[in-house]
């Protein structure tokens, strides 16, 4: 990447190495169950932000949340669970462990595009199998679990990598000089 430069006049920061697609990368589980997060929210306003924010800080865990409650209500269909884990086999190299975007007719497709598709095949190639009750059973148990972590896990301690750097503290102290420090001297 190039280095920025400075001119007299302009502000500069350095860039963010993250790429779009860094913020939906998994989290570590203990940062995920941290028994200190959990706090009942203020308001119904504040468990809907902490909703917001939890589901895309930790997209990939809660997906992997409700992939595993999934394949547990499919435990007594073995049909079924040879497609849901032909399935999963696209999921794991698609999404959950994916670190580059996703390229079709030398496009990256959004992370969030593959995310309903895998999603809608998923749910579609399980339907097919005569499980339409198990995989809403299912659903329905993943979206209330990840849905009441989401609202009961506190915010405070998350951060976005590069977020600082654009709107915190860091954007004043670690950007460069707005006057060009070469050629002044104290008197």
């Amino acid at each position: 990447m190039p280095p920025t430069s400075t001119t007299y006049g302009t502000i500069t920061s350095n860039p963010t190495t993250f790429p779009s697609h860094a913020k939906h990368t998994r989290r570590p589980w203990p940062e995920l169950f941290s028994l200190s997060s959990f706090c009942l929210p203020i308001s119904a306003g504040d468990a809907k932000a902490r909703i917001k924010l939890n589901l895309s800080y930790f997209r990939v865990n809660y997906v992997i949340i409700a992939l595993t409650i999934l394949f547990l209500t499919l435990l007594w269909h073995p049909t079924s669970m040879i497609v849901f884990l032909i399935t999963f086999i696209f999921w794991w190299f698609l999404y959950l462990f994916n670190d580059n975007p996703v390229v079709i007719f030398n496009r990256p497709v959004d992370g969030n595009v593959v995310l309903g598709v895998l999603s809608f095949a998923t749910v579609l190639l399980l339907v097919l199998t005569h499980v339409g009750i198990n995989v809403l059973v299912g659903l329905i148990i993943g979206v209330v679990v990840v849905g009441i972590h989401a609202a009961f896990r506190g915010t405070e301690d998350l951060g976005f990598p590069g977020e600082e750097e654009e709107n915190g503290l860091l954007s004043v102290v670690g950007s460069q000089p707005l006057r060009p420090t070469s050629g002044y001297h104290r008197i």
